[in-house]
């Protein structure tokens, strides 16, 4: 375009969780390595989890978080401090009086654009008031997002007997079957939830707003990408894995938390190990295990004689032992297994040459992660839209195998040891490990110049560009 037109600014405006901000800071990346001028918007107690990882040409602005006012304790910023329903509701409460002072931003910087997550529904019209286009970012697939919609649309869990019957997703490519114990708890629910009736706005925005963009590459989920966009008629771009904008050991390390371990130590115990020998076992930010389930998992993965790192969201306690490791795992694990309570740099072990295999819950971003680094997956969901996500990996990607989980739980409980045992042994030695290396190029190939999500972001700046004089 010409030189004379204005530089375009674009305001990102993630929601308050983990698996939102760091993706929210890899994209503006991206689209600051092109030359957009990008401002992220967030709280003062999520700024740490940015400016850490913040690129040399973004700017961070910040809006109080109206936490007393909702009903929340001071401080509590971000959805991994919320542990009930009713923290859920008054967090939700709050989120939408952010409205006034994401305006008054807007008034002040005139930007070209927003990019607002999926969560914030109402600023669609925040954007229409200042005359700039409002594209929602979603944290998930295709598949996921196109299985909500089928789902919501066809209801096909209330045509069924039990929860364990299985139903397909209706409309909807290839035969893919869930069972109700299998759906979020809110779907089920006689009273619609807080949350269930954001989902259904958020729902509703992807085709209000000018468009979607989505963190994939076209070559993981060509059907449901083209499924999203001309069957269900929604205007999307992919441009993922939006992780890979991370380039060197520093960036990957400083992504998300404080690291709970030097990651020159990690790599010094990385690199004594064999080629595709260890395996990682990262069950995400925010799941709930009790004690006993940590127990099996320490059971299943000792019996299965596997070299591995496991990270465990517990902090050590002042006493000896911990209820739940196994009475001198630790001892016995000396040099064979690493235990990080905390957390950990993922991307940054994933990409190592020895880890060879990954047990994960599914959560979009570790998965993509994953894929990004052409390892295998044991499949262990528990809530959110992970067990559609556990589906593209087992059944249509094939580059995973499931632990067995059947229900979606906000604790997590009732895996055994010896299904642990038994997936640890097959997924290094299982067909899916060269399907997840193919895959691993493909998710490289697609962000380099003239791949699918290069040149999808490519097309999307230029038509902002155009639209946005």
């Amino acid at each position: 375009m010409g030189s004379k037109s204005r530089q375009l600014h674009i305001f990102f405006f993630p929601l308050m969780a983990h698996g939102h901000l760091i993706p929210t800071m890899d994209m503006a990346k991206l689209f600051a390595e092109r030359g957009v001028k990008a401002t992220i918007v967030t709280t003062p107690r999520n700024v740490p989890i940015l400016s850490k990882t913040r690129g040399t040409n973004i700017d961070i602005q910040i809006i109080k978080f109206p936490a007393v006012e909702a009903g929340l304790p001071e401080g509590c910023e971000n959805v991994d401090s919320v542990t009930s329903e009713d923290m859920s509701g008054k967090f939700i409460k709050a989120t939408k009086m952010l409205q006034q002072p994401l305006e008054q931003l807007l008034e002040e910087y005139q930007p070209s654009c927003l990019v607002a997550d999926t969560f914030f529904p109402w600023a669609t019209d925040v954007a229409a008031n200042f005359g700039i286009p409002r594209l929602a970012f979603s944290v998930t697939s295709f598949f996921s997002l196109s299985s909500q919609h089928s789902l919501q649309l066809y209801e096909p869990h209330k045509k069924v007997f039990s929860d364990s019957e299985p139903f397909v997703i209706p409309s909807f490519p290839g035969e893919i079957k869930l069972t109700r114990m299998q759906l979020p708890d809110f779907y089920l629910q006689e009273v619609e939830t807080d949350f269930y009736k954001l989902l259904k706005e958020a729902m509703e925005s992807e085709f209000t707003s000018y468009g979607v963009v989505v963190n994939s590459f076209y070559e993981l989920e060509p059907a449901y990408a083209d499924h999203y966009r001309k069957v269900l008629g929604i205007k999307a771009w992919h441009i993922g894995p939006v992780s890979l904008c991370n380039k060197d050991a520093e960036d990957k390390a400083q992504r998300g938390k404080e690291a709970s371990i030097d990651e020159h130590e990690c790599l010094k115990w990385l690199s004594t190990k064999k080629l595709n020998s260890v395996i990682y076992i990262c069950l995400g930010s925010m799941p709930n295990f009790s004690d006993s389930q940590l127990f099996e998992l320490a059971m299943g993965l000792e019996a299965s004689e596997q070299q591995f790192i496991w990270v465990v969201r517990k902090g050590k306690n002042e006493k000896e032992e911990e209820d739940w490791l196994p009475k001198g795992f630790e001892k016995r694990m000396e040099g064979k297994g690493l235990i990080i309570r905390g957390w950990a740099p993922q991307v940054l072990i994933l990409d190592h040459q020895a880890v060879g295999g990954f047990v994960t819950h599914c959560g979009w971003n570790s998965t993509l992660e994953g894929v990004a680094s052409g390892v295998p997956m044991v499949t262990w969901p528990m809530a959110s839209e992970q067990f559609y996500n556990e589906k593209l990996i087992t059944q249509v990607l094939k580059i995973g195998i499931s632990v067995g989980a059947q229900q979606w739980t906000r604790v997590v409980d009732g895996i055994k040891r010896e299904a642990i045992e038994r997936a640890m042994r097959q997924i290094l030695v299982g067909e899916e490990a060269a399907r997840a290396k193919a895959l691993g190029e493909m998710a490289r190939r697609a962000i380099e110049e003239g791949g699918s999500s290069y040149s999808d972001l490519n097309a999307l700046i230029e038509e902002l560009r155009l639209h946005c004089p």
